[in-house]
């Protein structure tokens, strides 16, 4: 196990760092992370300054030399090139982007996605169909899941479909934590000519990766899950010898088509909240990065799953293959209904988890520790499962 990972006390004291609201124990932080104490007060400043200076300083210095600085220092969180990103929103607009302005595709060839993928990215891909003349391919995934099944279901598409020009592919899914065997997938989309579009929203700080190695060449992903920025901010990918292959946004003109800021909306960004990460970073750093925050998270997971899988009548969905999970992972009452049963969590045991459906497997309920969640917290949720497993 990694240095501190299992160390509360160490975790104790990181958790002291986040102010909580009174309230239920919150095993939900898949939604969004929070800011810890010091960024929240510096975003504060700068949204008080920013009101203050309105556009003098925004156009004086900010758009004229300090912004390069913050895409610098974003570049290097994920080592790669400044010139191959391009800050968003969120995930969800970086991948839309990516996707209506993909221009390789022509009318009869298809798209790949799967059962797994997030909705809105679905949903981009079939909207191709319509505009592009393209036809979209859906995989679903066979449950449970392992390393070879993922890999052979990728390679069985990519043979029966040899039209397939572009898929959808998510690192770290959202229904269940599953974490795709990304490189393995691209190599053999790779052999096949069929470019990856992924979707890094829940990877990015957990998850310890290099996209050149994992053979990615466009990708989107968020700041404000576990990285730990103030919400609304996100960023996409694009390999700079790929550039060509994305165009600017809707004829985006601000920049030229040789800027991947090209490839997004222009518009008046969240100025104070991209003021603020470079603390982020820092702060990023400092607690060890994307290998301790997922240390930590995935040892709370293995502290509930080792006790909730072998009960009756509990099927937990995410394999415990360590190149399968990470922090995220679903259950299900099995036969009964799971919002019910998140409800009764929520109402009987004072836990706060969610439900995810979409996936062929049906609903389930996706429990996500964060960096404040303590061993105890997960002691109560373990507790929680075996009394309503009995029901």
């Amino acid at each position: 196990m990694p240095r501190n990972a299992n160390n509360e006390r160490h975790w104790q004291a990181i958790a002291q760092r986040y102010e909580l609201e009174p309230g239920p124990i919150n095993l939900e932080n898949g939604y969004f992370g929070r800011m810890s104490r010091d960024v929240r007060a510096q975003y504060l400043e700068h949204v008080a300054f920013i009101n203050r200076s309105n556009s003098v300083y925004v156009r004086q210095r900010f758009e004229q030399g300090e912004n390069v600085e913050v895409r610098r220092q974003l570049a290097e969180l994920i080592d790669v090139d400044p010139d191959s990103v391009a800050f968003t929103r969120n995930a969800t607009e970086a991948l839309q982007s990516l996707i209506r302005n993909y221009n390789g595709l022509r009318p009869g060839d298809q798209v790949l996605i799967s059962d797994l993928e997030y909705d809105t990215v679905k949903g981009a891909m079939r909207w191709l169909a319509g505009v592009r003349g393209v036809e979209v391919i859906e995989l679903s995934h066979v449950h449970p899941a392992s390393f070879d099944s993922l890999v052979q279901a990728y390679r069985d598409a990519f043979v029966r479909y040899p039209r397939l020009k572009l898929m959808a592919l998510t690192h770290v899914t959202h229904r269940t934590g599953l974490v795709m065997p990304v490189e393995a997938i691209a190599r053999a989309a790779r052999e096949h000519g069929v470019d990856v579009i992924l979707d890094g929203a829940h990877a990015l700080g957990q998850i310890e990766f290099n996209l050149p190695e994992l053979g990615i060449q466009f990708a989107g992903f968020n700041l404000h899950k576990w990285i730990g920025a103030p919400l609304t901010l996100g960023f996409l990918y694009i390999a700079a010898e790929r550039l060509a292959d994305i165009d600017p946004d809707m004829g985006e003109f601000h920049y030229p088509a040789s800027d991947v800021r090209a490839r997004t909306s222009y518009s008046t960004p969240n100025f104070p909240a991209l003021m603020t990460l470079p603390l982020v970073f820092e702060e990023h750093r400092a607690l060890g990065g994307s290998a301790a925050k997922g240390a930590r998270v995935n040892y709370l997971r293995d502290l509930w799953v080792g006790q909730v899988r072998p009960l009756p009548g509990i099927e937990v969905l995410t394999p415990d293959d360590p190149r399968l999970y990470c922090g995220i992972t679903a259950f299900k009452f099995v036969g009964r209904n799971q919002q019910a049963m998140a409800d009764c969590l929520l109402r009987d045991y004072d836990v706060f988890t969610t439900t995810r459906v979409g996936a062929a497997f049906g609903s389930c309920i996706r429990v996500t520790p964060g960096l404040v969640t303590s061993a105890a917290d997960i002691g109560v949720l373990v507790r929680a499962v075996t009394e309503l497993s009995m029901g």
